[in-house]
């Protein structure tokens, strides 16, 4: 499986961060995005101050408004774009590097769902574990899963896109990865929110413990390996958004649970989280953190009321 020119679909942090990474393992990169003001800039000066600062790009690194062909293509838009992007990108046949982490509002379809609904011919792969797109723009050493049907040819993109300081674990479990490559999301605005609330940080950590253990019970329950909760996919990616700043579902949290939420003002698990709860349900598997945090989004209740609620709940075993 012979990998040289890459497209990254997503100008913004991530794809450019994504097509920094894939240049620097010596892959011929065409990073495709829609701001002429952006994409010029870094064709002549090598830099995306908008999204990356002055951190300087790889002059293998060529920007594009439209799509002509790659032997692999990285999808970098935010989840809820995807659709619409795939529909632009038309039916296509290559190998594609799914890099969003979210569940589709209203039709409650995974990332891979909606690729094989559109472009029934690409062959899907799945990227995710604990990284910031400045940090692997930046070269600092981040380590993801790589999640695809193939063994071999997982195996041969990871080594394609792989760096001295990007560093790709091939694994098997597509379902898994993606399910928790989107409900952290959900437990980072809840972890935020607990932090915004000044609950304390025995507080963050117990809810971090819980959000694990509701994930070991959510991921089978939708076609997952419970396994995959102990990689870089499930438990780093987990304990990353739900204790950092730099993590935007994080910061939202935090307003949430001061009460400085800002109008306008969205992350990746907003949308996520009510097609978590859906899909709980829909499988029967008690999800109490999922649901507080759709009470919280929904203005039903304080976070000091759903809290109370959580810690009177029964007493049970944790094993």
């Amino acid at each position: 499986m012979a990998i040289e020119r890459v497209a990254v679909i997503g100008a913004g942090a991530w794809g450019t961060a994504l097509a920094q990474a894939a240049a620097t393992a010596g892959r011929h990169v065409t990073l495709i995005g829609r701001n002429q003001d952006v994409l010029a800039e870094i064709n002549v000066a090598h830099t995306n101050r908008r999204h990356l600062g002055m951190l300087k790009l790889s002059p293998h690194i060529s920007a594009s408004p439209r799509y002509s062909g790659a032997d692999l293509v990285i999808l970098a838009m935010p989840a809820q774009a995807t659709r619409a992007a795939l529909a632009a990108l038309g039916n296509l046949g290559e190998p594609v590097v799914l890099s969003a982490k979210g569940l589709e509002h209203g039709t409650l379809k995974r990332q891979s769902e909606i690729l094989a609904e559109l472009a029934p011919n690409a062959e899907p792969f799945v990227l995710s574990g604990p990284s910031f797109a400045v940090d692997v723009a930046a070269g600092r050493p981040t380590a993801v899963t790589l999640a695809g049907d193939s063994d071999s040819r997982t195996e041969a993109i990871a080594t394609a896109l792989a760096g001295p300081s990007f560093r790709l674990y091939a694994a098997g479990d597509v379902t898994g990865v993606e399910l928790c490559g989107a409900l952290k999301n959900v437990y980072a605005l809840a972890a935020g929110a607990v932090d915004g609330a000044k609950l304390g940080a025995s507080a963050r950590a117990g809810l971090i413990a819980r959000a694990f253990a509701e994930l070991s019970r959510i991921i089978p329950a939708l076609g997952g390996r419970v396994e995959t909760l102990n990689g870089l996919a499930g438990l780093g990616d987990l304990a990353l958004s739900c204790t950092s700043s730099q993590s935007r579902n994080y910061r939202h949290g935090v307003a949430l649970g001061s009460g400085t939420a800002a109008p306008g003002e969205l992350a990746e698990g907003v949308f996520t989280a009510p097609v978590a709860l859906a899909l709980a349900r829909q499988v029967g598997v008690d999800a109490p953190l999922i649901e507080a945090v759709n009470l919280l989004l929904s203005g039903s209740a304080s976070i000091e009321k759903i809290v109370a609620g959580l810690m009177s709940r029964p007493l049970k075993r944790e094993n």
